[in-house]
């Protein structure tokens, strides 16, 4: 992830996509009000950071759900290499 290593301003962040300034801001808003951003204010620029407290809390909640789909997946995969 792009926030991963180090803060970015947003027109930094949309620099890296080929999407609108809109665009980005509003995937931003989204992500810091679910707290997986934090926001700093550095004079008149705001930077952006990966909240990894967050990004943890979610891997955690979506880890049972991982183990069943890679049950699933290899349950699919023995069964499409069965020769026909």
């Amino acid at each position: 992830m792009l926030l991963a290593a180090q803060a970015l301003t947003p027109g930094v962040i949309t620099a890296n996509f080929q999407f609108s300034q809109q665009t980005i801001s509003k995937h931003i808003q989204i992500l810091t009000e679910c707290d997986l951003l934090t926001r700093e204010y550095k004079g008149r620029e705001i930077y952006y950071e990966l909240n990894p407290l967050k990004m943890k809390e979610i891997a955690d909640w979506l880890k049972p759900f991982q183990q069943i789909w890679e049950t699933r997946f290899s349950k699919l995969d023995k069964i499409l290499k069965r020769p026909k």
